[in-house]
């Protein structure tokens, strides 16, 4: 029997296919498929009012279909999802191609995008002047395999090998080892640090629980501030059209400074059907920023000061963020950016008492999320 993988794979194993369709999922494909609701042939969902309604793009419920991506639950809790495959092989072979100007990686990335010829594509911003852009399609064979779930460290790879082949299987998860980069912060990249760790907990759900632990108890702001630093956390994944992605990588190079930077083109959006919470521009393919990463500020800034000039610059380029990170828009910035009178009418079909809460209060800082 041919195996098969999901069109879009979210990039982690803590991301559940229904979490991705909750919210907004992306992988290296998107720049063939688009999101991973993009993917989504039907999904059955218990709603606000205690109904189970099976949702599909022509059906009764096509509203619902098309209001649910981006919701977070304020519409109801996907209980099974069906979404759409392609054949896949044993093996992905990659090729790495690293470029020291950000203009030529974006028009490689642009030609990617109008004429695909991998499976795979996606890059990382280790620097302005030091970017990677990665191109992987299946292969039945492969001359020899990389382990990147262990003692070795998949994003230096990146800049030590022009070509790399993984099995399938760890091609899709080879962010989920070290959750990008991000295990760094817990001296996880360290040859010793993950011998000790062993394979079983090199993975995003120990990350998670460490990150959440730390948070709670606040030990990291501590130490900070103790040092007279004062840290704010700046987890961003935001959608920007291509053509302004050179503008959007000058902003982050002089207003941010946080790197590497993981870039995952998505493919034009037709312009129908549109995404009721989650609408891109139509015919316009887009590239993903993802940095995750604290910002540390000599003086103290008002709460949210990085992230809300992050905000102004994506909503000025045209762009979209994910609501799963820290989100400080006012309400008349919320909903000017998701369409109100369509989510309001969803609520009134289908949660009317409004049991699963407000999309603007969930996902924003001044909405009452903390």
């Amino acid at each position: 029997m041919q195996p098969v993988v999901p069109l879009v794979v979210p990039q982690l194993r803590t991301i559940t296919v229904g979490g991705a369709l909750a919210g907004v999922g992306i992988e290296a494909s998107a720049f063939r498929h688009g999101l991973v609701h993009e993917t989504v042939a039907s999904f059955d969902v218990l709603t606000g009012n205690g109904r189970l309604l099976h949702c599909t793009p022509e059906g009764e419920h096509r509203a619902l279909f098309f209001g649910f991506p981006n919701s977070y639950g304020t519409l109801g809790y996907a209980l099974r999802v069906q979404v759409r495959t392609q054949p896949a092989r044993a093996f992905v072979a990659l090729e790495h191609r690293r470029y020291r100007s950000a203009t030529d990686c974006l028009e490689a990335i642009a030609r990617s995008c109008e004429a695909p010829d991998s499976d795979y594509l996606d890059g990382v911003a280790f620097a302005p002047d030091d970017l990677v852009l990665t191109r992987g399609h299946f292969t039945d064979a492969a001359p020899w395999t990389s382990d990147y779930g262990g003692e070795q460290v998949y994003h230096r790879s990146l800049r030590e090998r022009e070509r790399d082949f993984l099995t399938t299987h760890d091609y899709l998860w080879r962010w989920d080892t070290d959750w990008f980069w991000c295990s760094r912060h817990f001296g996880a990249q360290h040859p010793l640090v993950r011998r000790l760790l062993g394979r079983e907990r090199l993975n995003s759900a120990t990350w998670q629980r460490w990150m959440r632990w730390n948070s709670r108890w606040g030990l990291t702001r501590a130490w900070q501030r103790l040092w007279g630093r004062h840290p704010e956390s700046v987890i961003q994944d935001v959608d920007i059209p291509l053509p302004r992605a050179a503008e959007f990588l000058d902003f982050l190079k002089r207003e941010v400074g946080i790197w590497p930077v993981w870039l995952c083109p998505i493919r034009a959006a037709p312009a129908t059907p549109r995404w009721t919470l989650y609408a891109l521009q139509p015919g316009v393919p887009h590239l993903n920023f993802g940095f995750w990463d604290v910002i540390l500020d000599r003086q103290a800034q008002p709460p949210g000061w990085h992230n809300r000039r992050i905000e102004a610059e994506v909503t000025r380029l045209g762009g979209r963020k994910s609501l799963y990170s820290e989100c400080w828009y006012t309400e008349a910035e919320f909903w000017a950016l998701h369409d109100r009178p369509a989510y309001r009418a969803l609520k009134a079909a289908y949660d009317p008492g409004s049991a699963l809460g407000d999309l603007y209060a969930k996902c924003t800082a001044r909405g009452g999320r903390g």
